[in-house]
């Protein structure tokens, strides 16, 4: 490494320090550390279905406790993985060695670390009875906050990761080239087209990152191979879509992925004029819905909250967002009435006046 390399990385890292303590009254590295100092079996864990933000910030995390607390067995589980897709290969390219779930064994923990998620989420992992000693997370609390041993929420930082990574900064912890690749990933993704402006922290995250990622690694990491699967539900995405002015909407059927409707939206918004997208789709006898949006004026959290008001629930960030609404039969008729409401509760919020009529996206074909 040249002496200008080295002392642009030396920058970049006391820039992340000082990132990292910026704000006041905010728990860090050591604080954590000092809450888990005499546990000898703790659990590292992230939401049910995890992406690749939650998959990093979760092995960066067991990276760093078993580096710090040499007295403690640390294990990393996830509750529902996916047996392939984009998150499934990424997390085979991490190097993660995550343990099988088990809710029985989750007494056996004398303290357990949640990432990327909140006791009171849908998504934690965590049945009622077990709770976490500490919380990093990025996303807005829902809410009273429970009181926590360590608890650290910043709503101005765009990923999780990018919280853990200020951490090994705070540490002075080696990052490998593999978990620079696996956190640069994760950030990327998590700021990736709707998921709006990265924070301070993120951009110095991904600065110090660059330097040291496996670069290999991060490019299989990008263009992992996907199962036909994956070009089915983009498919029906497309030639199903409807839209109407500046809004679209569209529905997926049946995924074995609850992320898919994400990954659909994400690549639907791209379509010029448009900045709303609502994708939904069936899992686990649910709906399950993803929301997108360009529009800076109105946040998506707050949007999804309101298009599954009284029908099940949702929340997010300012512009993306998530949702899902439990179905009794699972009919065709049922799913369809549900659509229909979103579909008008969308057009309704956004302003549209109540006769508008979506058109498809891609014409039917003539013979």
């Amino acid at each position: 490494m040249t002496g200008f390399v080295e002392s642009f990385v030396n920058t970049i890292a006391d820039s992340a320090s000082r990132a990292a303590r910026g704000s006041e009254q905010r728990p860090r590295a050591r604080k954590l550390l000092r809450a888990l100092k005499d546990k000898k079996n703790i659990l590292v864990t992230t939401h049910v279905y995890p992406d690749p933000d939650a998959i990093a910030s979760t092995h960066a995390m067991t990276y760093l406790l078993r580096g710090q607390l040499k007295n403690a067995t640390v294990t990393q589980s996830i509750k529902g993985t996916s047996p392939c897709g984009v998150n499934a290969g990424f997390a085979a390219l991490s190097n993660a060695d995550f343990a099988p779930w088990d809710d029985e064994k989750l007494k056996e923990y004398d303290a357990i670390v949640l990432l990327d998620v909140q006791p009171n989420f849908s998504t934690c992992p965590l049945p009622d009875g077990i709770s976490p000693t500490a919380v990093i997370d990025h996303h807005r609390s829902r809410g009273r906050r429970q009181k926590l041993p360590f608890s650290d929420i910043r709503v101005d930082v765009g990923a999780s990761a990018s919280i853990v990574f200020s951490y090994l900064r705070e540490l002075k912890m080696e990052i490998t080239p593999t978990l620079a690749a696996t956190l640069m990933y994760a950030i990327e993704t998590d700021l990736a087209g709707a998921a709006g402006n990265p924070g301070d922290l993120d951009n110095i995250a991904l600065s110090s990152l660059m330097l040291v990622a496996d670069t290999r690694k991060l490019y299989q990491m990008r263009y992992t191979a996907l199962p036909a699967e994956f070009f089915v539900s983009f498919a029906e995405g497309i030639n199903g879509a409807v839209y109407a002015g500046d809004v679209l909407a569209t529905y997926l059927g049946k995924v074995d992925s609850p992320t898919m409707p994400a990954v659909v939206a994400d690549f639907l918004l791209r379509f010029k004029g448009v900045n709303w997208v609502l994708v939904a789709a069936m899992q686990n006898g649910r709906v399950i819905l993803s929301l997108r949006t360009n529009d800076a004026r109105t946040s998506a959290g707050e949007m999804m909250r309101k298009l599954t008001r009284h029908l099940g629930e949702g929340g997010g960030h300012r512009t993306k967002a998530g949702g899902s609404i439990p179905i009794k039969d699972g009919t065709a008729g049922e799913t369809e009435r549900l659509r229909a409401i979103l579909r008008r509760r969308l057009l309704k919020l956004t302003g549209k006046p109540r006769e508008t009529k979506f058109v498809k996206l891609v014409p039917p074909c003539e013979d």
